[in-house]
Parts: structure tokens; C-alpha cells; sequence
């Protein structure tokens, strides 16, 4: 009975491990597509669109260390996986809010090069990237605190941590005592 409910784990694991991944592949997505929107707009002379390029840039670098976390299993990638997820997520959502709600000021700050009409699409198209940013890093977060649970949970009983085990009981001690 106790193996049928560790096979479900391992599954639920596995299942939660792929969707984590997942999430943060479309985050990789929208980010990198979100830099692409911003620099259409000819934003890199000013101060902000450079800002808003960073702050993409940031985003998909926490995807990336996610992706690393769960892979290495180390508390260091995962703790700042972690930090640089809330960071990007705040600051992911307070741009979407200021992109719909002030869309001519945030052009006028922005000192973007494009029409108006134009750029007022554009930075909407990128404040909806920015909408599905926010939502999927927390669904990230949840993910990842889901995994670190499970990894806290199992005591090391991952694939990789029974074939470390499993090697481990082959091996004959040099010496006797």
C-alpha cells in the first residue's frame, strides 16, 4: 500500500516538475518578447525604456535560475530564484497598471520615436505581456514552493537521490573495523 502511494508522489513530483518547467518556458517567452515590443518602440535613449528592458531582462534570468534550481536541487539558486521572482512581480504588475492606466503620459516619459497611435498599441500589446508575466510568476512561486516542499518532504527520495542511495549500499568499505 505504501508503494502505490509513493508511485502517485513520485507522479504528482513529476507532473508538478514539468508544469514548473512549462511556466517558466512561456515567462522566458513573453519576457523575451516583451524586450522586442520595448525596443520596437525605439525606447533605449531614454532612461525608463532602458529600465524596462532591465526589468525583462531580470525576469528572464529568474526564469532561468528556476529552471536551474529545480534541476541542481540547490538552495542557493532556489533562494534566489525566489527573491528575483517577487521582485520582477511586483514590478511586472505595477508596470502593467501604469501602462493601461496612463498609456499617453507613460509614451510621453518613455520619449518613444514611433507614432502615437501606433505606440499606444505597442505598449498595450507589452502591458498585456506584462499582465501575463505577473500572473504566471506567482503561479511560479507556488510551483517552485511546491517542489521545495517535496524535496523537503521525500528527505532526498528523488530519482537521483535513490540511485545515489542505491549506489552507495553496493559499495564495500575499504577497511574493516
Amino acid at each position: 500500500m505504501g508503494g502505490l502511494s509513493h508511485i502517485s508522489e513520485d507522479q504528482s513530483h513529476y507532473k508538478t516538475h514539468k508544469f514548473f518547467l512549462i511556466c517558466n518556458y512561456i515567462l522566458l517567452g513573453a519576457a523575451s518578447s516583451c524586450i522586442f515590443l520595448t525596443l520596437s518602440l525605439r525606447l533605449l535613449p531614454s532612461l525608463p525604456g532602458a529600465l524596462l528592458v532591465l526589468l525583462h531582462v531580470i525576469t528572464i534570468a529568474g526564469a532561468v535560475s528556476g529552471c536551474h534550481a529545480v534541476s541542481a536541487g540547490s538552495h542557493k539558486w532556489y533562494a534566489a530564484h525566489m527573491v528575483a521572482t517577487v521582485l520582477t512581480a511586483i514590478f511586472q504588475g505595477s508596470v502593467s497598471v501604469l501602462i493601461f492606466t496612463t498609456t499617453e503620459n507613460f509614451l510621453t516619459a518613455l520619449n518613444s520615436y514611433v507614432r502615437e497611435d501606433d505606440a499606444a498599441v505597442i505598449l498595450k500589446m507589452a502591458g498585456g505581456l506584462c499582465v501575463l508575466m505577473f500572473f504566471l510568476e506567482w503561479l511560479v512561486l507556488t510551483l517552485a514552493f511546491f517542489l521545495r516542499y517535496y524535496s523537503f518532504v521525500e528527505g532526498g527520495r528523488t530519482a537521483a537521490g535513490r540511485v545515489a542511495a542505491e549506489d552507495t549500499k553496493a559499495w564495500t568499505p575499504p577497511f574493516h573495523v
